[in-house]
């Protein structure tokens, strides 16, 4: 049998081991039935006491976070790509929110300032939590590709989506995020943020209007990206968009009047 020290030893490796794992874009691993039950073991078994100079574990959401933030400035899987930009953009708001917003990648104005949804896009993003009756401040808002994609040396103010690859670079940061934060619902705001989260395929269009669920039944719900009420400003785009808050809404038991409920209709 193993000594405390010796299993402590063994669990700092193997987690070590499925973090590099995890930076590579692994997302699963097989194991045997005894495997299985090591680890399950270890999973119920109360936390040994850290010896000195070994971090103690995270706790609350906030030192997570911070540990997320720190890890994903020199995100190996990010780097080794070599078509993303230098700059992280990590996440904005509160991380205790219900609700956590996850866009599609830093543009230029967000890359400039370090935070999430802050050009034109994140106005229009401002505009439609007000209707909600939010704050900014109020939610956690991330991005499913933590840099902002490449177009080479003279890229300027333009912008690219971000590739399956850069997703999946990025991807387990998000979902530790979403772990750590345990928010009540998660929107997708366009569809490369919803397929990166969910995978699989489609347009906006063919996966609104339904609730979405991650693991540990965590639900999400697409919406279109305000950058395409930026395009599309008529009132079937903006009811659309606003019938999927207004879904959200009803999942955080928030408070809505007629007034909101019949935003946007045609009168």
């Amino acid at each position: 049998m193993l000594s405390n020290s010796s299993t402590t030893t063994l669990k700092s490796i193997v987690r070590e081991g499925l973090k590099n794992l995890q930076e590579q874009g692994v997302r699963s691993v097989p194991v045997d039935d005894q495997a299985r039950g090591i680890l399950h073991s270890w999973s119920v078994s109360p936390p040994a006491a850290p010896s000195r100079g070994e971090p103690r574990e995270l706790e609350s959401p906030e030192q997570k976070i911070d540990y997320l933030r720190r890890r994903a400035a020199n995100w190996s899987a990010a780097r080794r790509l070599g078509s993303l930009r230098e700059k992280m953009v990590f996440s904005v708001g509160d991380v205790h929110a219900r609700l956590v917003l996850v866009g599609e990648a830093p543009g230029y104005d967000e890359e400039r300032l370090g935070e999430p949804f802050v050009g034109r896009a994140g106005q229009k993003l401002n505009e439609i939590l007000r209707a909600m009756g939010l704050r900014r401040e109020q939610i956690y808002i991330t991005n499913i590709c933590k840099f902002r994609p490449s177009m080479g040396a003279n890229q300027g103010t333009a912008n690219r989506p971000p590739t399956p690859e850069e997703i999946a670079a990025c991807l387990p940061l998000v979902l530790a995020e979403l772990r750590a934060i345990r928010p009540v619902c998660v929107a997708c705001l366009g569809a490369t943020a919803a397929h990166g989260l969910l995978g699989g395929e489609g347009s906006v269009g063919s996966l609104r209007g339904i609730w979405h669920q991650l693991a540990d039944n965590l639900p999400v719900r697409v919406t279109y990206h305000p950058s395409y009420l930026l395009r599309n400003e008529s009132l079937s785009a903006r009811r659309a968009v606003w019938e999927d808050m207004l879904a959200v809404m009803e999942k955080l038991e928030l408070p809505i009047s007629d007034k909101q409920r019949s935003y946007f209709l045609p009168k």
